[in-house]
């Protein structure tokens, strides 16, 4: 939980956030609920956007999401055609991938085409200038589109546990102060 009045809900990509990424460090630290789904290896959009849908209608009060990487397009897809994003507050939307990429994994082929409407609620995208997985122009253009904020990290690769973030403070603090966005 952030506070008594927000839970924060996290959405790991692609394979799921291994023992060392900082979704699995504020997991442990702070209870916050990893969003599990059935498929971490052959992704598919339909029953991730199911599965976030599920989680968003059985948590009480707003949620607050932290997505990394695939987990980033999941929150686009699932904004683009749910009728409770308004259960959300705010996103944190770390290292989203360039899915226009021609050098996409077969398991994520189907994820095409990216949602790009404005997300109709306070988010703030991070990205890094040597992300292996997209550049920093492709992460400028969805920060765009969806109405986001750009944090620009400088060189901290995909933000995951190779980055040596550890619990990574900077990012929670940044989303503690998406939780006081009004919503």
């Amino acid at each position: 939980m952030m506070s008594a009045t927000h839970t924060v809900l996290l959405l790991p990509g692609w394979l799921d956030s291994g023992p060392g990424h900082w979704q699995t460090l504020w997991e442990a630290e702070h209870g916050f609920v990893r969003v599990q789904q059935h498929d971490w290896v052959w992704p598919r959009r339909g029953d991730w956007m199911a599965r976030l849908e599920e989680t968003v209608l059985s948590t009480p009060g707003p949620v607050l999401l932290a997505a990394h990487s695939l987990g980033c397009h999941l929150v686009a897809a699932w904004a683009a055609h749910s009728a409770h994003r308004d259960r959300v507050q705010a996103a944190l939307l770390v290292a989203p991938p360039d899915m226009d990429r021609s050098d996409l994994p077969p398991q994520l082929v189907a994820w095409p085409p990216v949602p790009r409407a404005p997300l109709l609620f306070p988010a703030l995208v991070v990205g890094s200038d040597d992300d292996p997985f997209s550049s920093m122009a492709a992460t400028e253009r969805l920060a765009h589109d969806w109405g986001a904020t750009l944090w620009r990290l400088g060189r901290a690769g995909h933000v995951n546990a190779d980055s040596s973030l550890g619990n990574w403070p900077e990012g929670l603090a940044r989303l503690r102060a998406l939780a006081t966005c009004p919503p």
